[in-house]
């Protein structure tokens, strides 16, 4: 699409195994296989799914802080995953990443001016007017001037939170990876950060990647979301799409859990527990990798994989042989879930 600012098409990320005395390869870890994934301008497309699933990995291979196993990284009309370091460095400001811990990705021996002004300095783009820039990037994000010659281990969760993501916005990006930003913050700060990160995005026209396992915050901050079991997009669409319409079973699932608000609601709401582990990533499945937990799996889903299109004909695809037409459908007979009452 014309309005598409960065494209994942067919990425794979493969973590060998090795063992033995040589430390032979054994195996591989199949982190990701086969993601494609199309973020557009001025957008949040949140990218969802259990720990384990491949998420974060996607995310660092969108920023190259992974190299990808295979597949392609289409921004600006190149490819990212096929550029060497030096080809890549001018554009390192234009994607960058906000770390799910904002304790550990800053550095204690520095202060928030250093860290701010830290990719500033590396782009060579400090001495015309750096100090000036990271006054302005500390007030965009709701800090002040004075917070810069203190240390991170002086500021509150999230603080440190707001100080990433001013370093993150320090060389004018247009994409911003958001791996988890809010995951180790208290719920009350959890909200301030998200509505930050909406006013950052109004003003500044940004494209968020906004990789979580909450669904609240998800359904709050997001335009699009994908959803992800074990390294692939299983079912991808619109917020309301997702959230009022799902039709893969795994989506359903995680919706279910999602807490009921309002008081007069809870109890209305059938929960999904889904029974079984998730397969080892190192050994996915045959077929459809979702079908060991789920109540809908026939003989088709362990012999053919399903593809990721548009079945229903309901404008979003899901990786499903048998998709549900809309979230009130019935159960399988074979349901091997566990169903309860939300009493949340």
């Amino acid at each position: 699409m014309n309005d598409a600012i960065l494209t994942a098409e067919g990425l794979v990320k493969h973590f060998p195994i090795r063992s033995g005395l040589l430390r032979g390869q054994t195996g591989a870890i199949r982190a990701v296989d086969g993601v494609d994934l199309t973020l557009r301008r001025g957008e949040t497309l949140g990218l969802v799914g259990e720990s384990g699933c491949g998420k974060s990995t996607t995310g660092r291979m969108v920023v190259r802080l992974t190299d990808p196993t295979a597949g392609r990284i289409l921004y600006g009309g190149r490819d990212l995953a096929a550029l060497s370091p030096a080809e890549l460095r001018p554009l390192r400001g234009e994607i960058q990443i906000v770390f799910q811990d904002p304790h550990s990705s800053l550095s204690p021996r520095l202060t928030v001016h250093e860290i701010v002004a830290e990719p500033l300095r590396v782009q060579a783009r400090y001495r015309d007017g750096g100090r000036r820039r990271v006054a302005e990037l500390l007030e965009l994000v709701g800090l002040s001037a004075e917070h810069a010659n203190r240390y991170p281990h002086e500021f509150s969760g999230g603080q440190r939170q707001r100080v990433g993501i001013a370093r993150a916005l320090a060389l004018d990006p247009k994409v911003l990876v958001l791996d988890e930003p809010v995951s180790a913050l208290d719920v009350s700060i959890q909200a301030q950060v998200v509505n930050q990160l909406a006013e950052l995005q109004r003003a500044l026209g940004l494209a968020y990647l906004f990789i979580s396992h909450d669904l609240s915050v998800v359904r709050h901050l997001c335009d699009r979301v994908a959803i992800m079991y074990l390294g692939r997009i299983v079912e991808e669409g619109t917020r309301e799409d997702i959230f009022e319409r799902p039709s893969h079973p795994y989506t359903r699932a995680l919706i279910s859990a999602v807490p009921v608000s309002h008081p007069s609601l809870r109890g209305s709401r059938e929960r999904i527990v889904l029974s079984g582990e998730v397969p080892s990533p190192a050994a996915p499945p045959s077929g459809c990798r979702f079908r060991t937990r789920c109540w809908k799996a026939r003989e088709r889903c362990a012999t053919e994989e399903p593809l990721l299109v548009d079945r229903l004909d309901a404008g979003h695809p899901s990786a499903c042989h048998y998709p549900e037409e809309n979230s009130r459908a019935g159960q399988h007979p074979g349901h091997p879930a566990v169903r309860a009452a939300d009493a949340r």
